[in-house]
This record gives C-alpha cells, structure tokens and sequence, in this order.
C-alpha cells in the first residue's frame, strides 16, 4: 500500500511514517516546514517528502491520504482530497487499524510526564527481553528513534489527550484500546481545543471506557482530577502510585530511591535523573511492565541505565564555567517541577531559568496567573514575548527585579549573555527550537571577546 502523509514532519506522524515504512509500505509525505533532524531521519528511510500542501499531491495517487491534526480545513491538498472524494484518515486511526489491533499496547497519557514515561516503559520492556514496538513523542536516547515496529506482541505508545484530526475531535488516545493505561495527571491545557477541565476529564473517561476488564490501569494518587475520572466509572482494576496502598517511594539516596508496593520491597533505583516528578514518573512505569511480565526487579534495574530524552534537562553544553540545559516545560506545573529537580541538584548556585512561552494554551494566556509563582525558585526569569496576546511583564510582575521581559530575540540573548557569570545553571524552556538560543548562547559564551 502507498500512503502519503500530510504533516509528516512531526513526532508523532513521523513515527507513524517510519513504522508504515519497515511494515512494508511505500511512504511519501508533505509538511510546510521540511528540515532536518526529521526530514533526514525520514529520508535516510526512503521516505520521498515534498514542502507544502499543494494540490497536485493528488498526482501522487496513493491508496491512502493520512492527514495529521496540523492540517485543518482550507489547506489546498486537504481540500482537494475532499472535493476528489479520495481516501483518507487520521493518523491515530491508521495506527489502531493497522499496527496496534493485534499488540497488548501499554498507553502512557497525563498532562505531564507522558514522554519520559514512555520512554522509561519501552526501555524496561527492552530490558527485560520483551523487544516492544514503541511511538514516543521525542527521542528516548536508549533507542536514539522516536518510533519503532518490532514482531513482539507489545508495543508502547505515548497517548496524547490532543485531538485527533479536523474531522474527528477526540482525543488521540481514543484509538489505541490499551490493555494497560497508565495516567500520570491532569490538568488543565490545551486552551485552543478544551473549554475547561471537565472537557478533558471526559476524554480521559473515554480512554478509561476502553481498557478491558483483565486489563490495569496504573493511576496517579495524588491527583484528585484523575480520582473524579475514575469516580464516573471503571471497569478494570487499578493500581495507584504515589500512595502507601500501591507503588511508592521510599527513602530518597543521592543516586535513586528505594520503591515499595503495598509496603512490600521491590528494590532500591540507582540513577542521575532529577526531580520528584520523574520518581512518579518511574512508579507508574515500573508498574505498568510488571503488568506486561517485567519483575519489578528487572524494571527497577532497567532505570539504572535509562538515559531519558532529548529536551528532558538536556545538557547541551558548559562554555566559561555556565551550564546550558534544554527543556520542554511549558506549562506551569512542568516549569515548576524542573526548576525545583534542578534547584535540588545545584544547590545554592544561580539558576537562570529562559522561558518561551509558545504552546497555544500559553499564548492564549490561560495559564499566565501561574507563570510568576512557576519561575520562583530560579535566581533570575528571562522571557521572550513575542507573539503573546498578553502582557508578560505584567504576569511576572511579582518576581520583581529578577524578571526580565523582551519580544526581541536578539536583545534577549545579549541580555542573557551580559548576566551569566562562572557556576550558573542556564534552564532554557521551550516546547519550540526558541531560535537556536542554545548554542547561539554557548557560542557567545565561548567567544574570547566576552570575557
């Protein structure tokens, strides 16, 4: 079969591409922005990509149109797919019928964590010789791809509550009928597709409609947003972390931390990530591959060797004594726990924490009353403004004189550059490139003429 994606050059779409490809498929596809690492990676893949949605695509004559939820209404090759009355589905549709329908699938949603989660079940999995098939919504580093088929029954998947497509308005996670759920948390997001909260606990029922009784749904219980979605009804049993009647951690060590279910010991985890919320993170995947037939041994020992994703505290390098990392918080709650995971490991040395602001909730500004008391562990704010419908020095406004606001990149960076001295840790948060800041910062840094 010959399917032509449209959006190809996202995570999940080029993963879906990838898996399409090695299940035997002739794969083309199409995106606004064709560029590396996801153009090369697809074409190293024999995956012929073309930029734009022109309409002409059409030529191309595959079986199949698969349209990501980027493509909306208007787009020229999406419009003339449906005026030609020419096949097409979403992506998560083509990934529930054709790839997951015969897999024991382990889906890993919450607002928060589901990447790193993921990434940490695919690789106890792969420790503990189960060979899983896995599309995670980053790049796991253990694995150094973002989405792989495999002969093994099981495959994990990152389970967006994003909606599907512009024609099916559920939430992704819908179509995957896991055997085994975990739910991290919830909280409100998506302001451009939810109204509220109640909206998205709803979709987050529906997912908990779909697991079957024989399966488990492994449940955050700490968080009373996920208890009232599982309060509307649940036909599977469930098994909470983060509480002593279930998983838990328990005494904390330099290196790790020793894990308990039911009160019983299951093992003490050695690793170097950081953050409370990678511990819950690790709780509910050790659970969920005990559910798949991994002894909570062998996952507690799979974390040993985890090496996180790209953009998850990435280290990106050290120039004249100032540490850079790269990551993807964008939501208060996310700016919040990395700041505080990165504040425990420093210590008393200066944080300097650089925020874009660009997810649609974020631009939206329904989230901006949070920003101020989400940054105020970090010594000094840099936040770049520019295409917010609000005022972000408003919204700082309570951090004060640390706070510094700018809708010019460039100032921005020569800002940054001018306050970081020798021992800072530079946190830079994004769930965008934010304009190379990265490298252009250590590049600068590096630069005799700084000093």
């Amino acid at each position: 079969m010959h399917i032509h994606i449209l959006g190809i050059c996202g995570t999940f779409m080029g993963g879906i591409a990838a898996i399409a490809r090695t299940a035997g498929h002739t794969v083309t596809g199409c995106d606004a922005n064709v560029y590396p690492p996801m153009s090369t990676q697809l074409e190293a893949q024999g995956i012929t990509l073309i930029e734009g949605f022109a309409a002409d695509q059409v030529k191309l004559n595959p079986d199949l149109f698969v349209a990501g939820n980027v493509v909306a209404r208007g787009n020229p090759l999406m419009e003339a797919i449906l005026n030609r009355g020419l096949p097409y589905t979403s992506g998560p549709q083509w990934l529930a019928e054709n790839v997951l329908r015969d897999k024991w699938v382990l889906a890993v949603a919450g607002t928060h964590g589901k990447t790193t989660t993921t990434a940490m079940l695919a690789w106890m999995l792969e420790h503990g010789g189960l060979n899983p098939g896995f599309l995670v919504g980053g790049v796991p580093e253990n694995f150094g791809i973002s989405a792989r088929l495999s002969g093994a029954p099981f495959f994990v998947i990152e389970a967006d509550e994003y909606d599907t497509a512009f024609f099916d308005k559920r939430s992704k996670f819908v179509h995957y009928r896991p055997r085994t759920a975990i739910l991290n948390n919830l909280e409100f997001d998506h302001a451009d597709i939810f109204a509220d909260l109640a909206a998205i606990e709803t979709q987050f029922h529906h997912l908990v409609r779909t697991v079957p009784g024989e399966g488990l749904i492994v449940s955050n219980g700490g968080d009373a947003n996920l208890d009232r979605v599982l309060q509307r009804g649940c036909w599977t049993p469930v098994e909470r972390y983060g509480v002593s009647a279930g998983w838990q951690a328990g005494t904390r060590y330099a290196d790790g931390f020793a894990v308990a279910f039911n009160g019983a010991s299951q093992g003490r985890v050695h690793w170097d990530l950081l953050g409370e919320h990678n511990v819950a993170n690790a709780l509910a995947a050790i659970a969920a591959a005990r559910h798949a037939g991994v002894p909570s041994k062998l996952a507690i020992e799979a974390l040993a060797t985890f090496k996180n994703v790209k953009r998850r505290m990435e280290t990106r390098g050290t120039a004249n004594g100032v540490t850079v990392y790269d990551d993807f918080a964008h939501h208060p709650t996310a700016i919040a726990t990395t700041i505080a995971g990165l504040r425990a490991k420093i210590g008393r040395a200066r944080l300097i924490a650089v925020l874009e602001p660009r997810s649609n909730t974020m631009k939206q500004g329904a989230l901006k009353d949070q920003l101020a008391a989400s940054l105020a562990q970090a010594d000094r704010v840099f936040c770049y403004s520019t295409g917010l419908g609000w005022d972000a020095a408003a919204a700082l406004a309570p951090l004060g004189g640390k706070a510094a606001v700018s809708d010019h990149f460039d100032t921005l960076l020569t800002q940054l550059a001018a306050t970081v001295r020798a021992g800072d840790h530079v946190l830079i948060m994004s769930n965008g490139g934010f304009g190379g800041i990265h490298g252009k910062l250590l590049a600068r840094l590096a630069d005799p003429a700084h000093a």
